[in-house]
């Protein structure tokens, strides 16, 4: 894996775990972080959402792309623990610039997570 990418995956998961919800419900939520988005797509099975606000001018910036950043969570299974699931969550943005070349980029990865908001314990 190319160490932009590894940044790229590093950089992004970091400010989305680290951030709230903003917005009304819709089809994609408005988001300035994804627990809101892995908190429904627990409840609901998956969720859509928009990133905004600071982290999005961030990320906008460090790849140069004025595109949105969308992120798309699915519940893959439940866990043992009451609350938790395993899900799968996808960022993309267009017209990413990456070693001189401007592209596309998806992020796909798993992260297991409890709707209380914390991580489930190892078992």
């Amino acid at each position: 894996m190319k160490r932009s990418t590894i940044f790229l995956a590093g950089t992004l998961v970091s400010l989305l775990l680290a951030q709230g919800a903003a917005g009304e419900p819709a089809a994609r939520v408005e988001v300035t972080g994804i627990k809101p988005l892995l908190v429904r797509a627990i409840e609901q099975g998956s969720a859509h959402g928009v990133l905004v606000g600071e982290p999005a001018s961030y990320v906008r910036q460090k790849f140069d792309s004025s595109s949105p950043i969308e992120i798309d969570v699915r519940a893959l299974h439940a866990l043992p623990q009451p609350g938790c699931s395993r899900l799968e969550v996808t960022t993309r943005q267009k017209g990413v610039l990456e070693n001189t070349t401007r592209g596309d980029k998806e992020l796909v990865y798993q992260v297991s997570y409890c709707h209380d908001g914390r991580f489930p314990d190892k078992r």
